[in-house]
């Protein structure tokens, strides 16, 4: 193939392949444990695949409503009321998208203009900023720093300024596991009001969330639910993260505005798969299921790394521990991931990959949404570091 003979301005230059790409590869090249990307390696519900299948035979293979079909979005709305005490109109306050990433980029989309300030809080998922930035917008980040990785407001209130457009929030966190307060919602609420700013909440990890720790959606609190755009995955909840889907509550207006990027760079979401989840979240037990289905993992991971040399505080929420190799060695939290890899045969992802300014602190992210075998295996070969 001839290459393009002209220069190629890059809208995003200092934008690489992804962290999870590479470690994942290097996990597969070295034989490696893969404790890095977030994905569980055990199956899902052979019921709800079943009728994913059932739907497919019955003829459900072409484009849904752009909106999401209004059976799944009226059950959606259910759920919120009843978990949150948030009222929603499932013809234009919810859109079923194409995964939690495309939501959140959707939503950036539709309100964020060049020159627009963006506060995120970091260490970050990496959609983030390349989102932001493809937009114009002007990214500021406020950091959570080891061993809690709590939000520190007085920081994040100092970012203000008459240019800032949103705050985005996440909880539970990724990558840390630490989880939002009422307390720290309150604050949000207090340092919003009586300004434009908007809100994005990340809250894919919702349901995955422990020792009897209560969700802080900004559902929970009409102030922040009226200006938020509050964002969802299916993936995380039901284990079918290949599956890319998810979907988004916001005000009628914002999600008008959210509908009209929407239908130009996804249009619909995957029909069968509406249609299946429609019929299979009739029960709630899956989802209220688990937080101890996924603690459980947690614990065992915990206890098992217990005799390594690495320190720990038990992730308060979604399916990551973060270890501190503080006491093993002073490389690079990269450096130390990939000889971890190589070396060891355990992938996990350093969490500098996660900050726009990276604090001088040692640890590594791990995912135990895995089987007991799995995590087993890794606890072995990291107690012998």
């Amino acid at each position: 193939m001839p290459v393009y003979p002209y220069p190629v301005p890059s809208k995003l230059p200092a934008v690489g392949t992804t962290i999870f790409t590479i470690m994942s590869g290097l996990a597969n090249e070295t034989g490696a444990i893969n404790l890095s990307q977030g994905f569980p390696n055990f199956p899902a519900s052979e019921k709800l695949i079943a009728l994913v299948n059932e739907q497919m035979k019955k003829g459900m293979n072409q484009y849904a409503p752009m909106q999401g079909i209004m059976p799944l979005r009226e059950l959606l709305c259910e759920k919120a009321s009843a978990l949150y005490g948030a009222l929603y109109a499932p013809d234009s306050e919810i859109t079923i998208t194409s995964g939690g990433t495309q939501a959140l980029y959707t939503a950036i989309a539709a309100v964020i203009s060049k020159g627009d300030e963006v506060i995120i809080i970091e260490p970050a998922y990496d959609s983030y900023i390349p989102a932001i930035q493809l937009q114009g917008g002007i990214v500021k980040s406020a950091q959570l720093k080891a061993p809690d990785f709590k939000i520190n407001w007085s920081e994040l209130r100092s970012l203000l300024s008459p240019r800032t457009r949103m705050i985005m929030i996440n909880t539970p966190h990724n990558p840390t596991g630490s989880v939002m307060t009422a307390a720290d919602m309150k604050m949000l609420e207090q340092i919003t009001e009586g300004t434009d700013i908007l809100i994005i909440s990340d809250e894919v990890y919702e349901h995955i969330i422990f020792d009897d720790l209560k969700h802080e959606s900004v559902m929970r609190y009409p102030k922040l639910a009226e200006r938020s755009f509050v964002i969802f995955s299916f993936g995380k909840t039901y284990h079918t993260t290949g599956w890319k889907l998810g979907y988004c509550f916001a005000p009628a207006n914002l999600m008008n505005e959210f509908r009209k990027v929407h239908q130009f760079n996804v249009f619909s979401a995957n029909t069968p798969i509406q249609y299946a989840l429609a019929e299979y979240i009739r029960s709630s037990k899956d989802y209220l299921e688990l937080p101890e289905f996924y603690q459980q993992k947690r614990d065992f991971f915990n206890q098992a790394v217990k005799g390594s040399r690495f320190t720990f505080i038990p992730a308060s929420g979604s399916y990551f521990q973060l270890l501190d190799y503080s006491g093993i060695t002073d490389e690079k939290d990269t450096d130390f991931a990939i000889r971890l890899t190589r070396d060891f045969k355990v992938a996990s992802i350093p969490v500098s990959v996660f900050y726009n300014r990276p604090p001088d602190q040692k640890v590594l992210r791990f995912c135990f949404a895995k089987t007991k075998e799995t995590l087993e295996q890794a606890a072995e070969r990291i107690c012998k570091i």
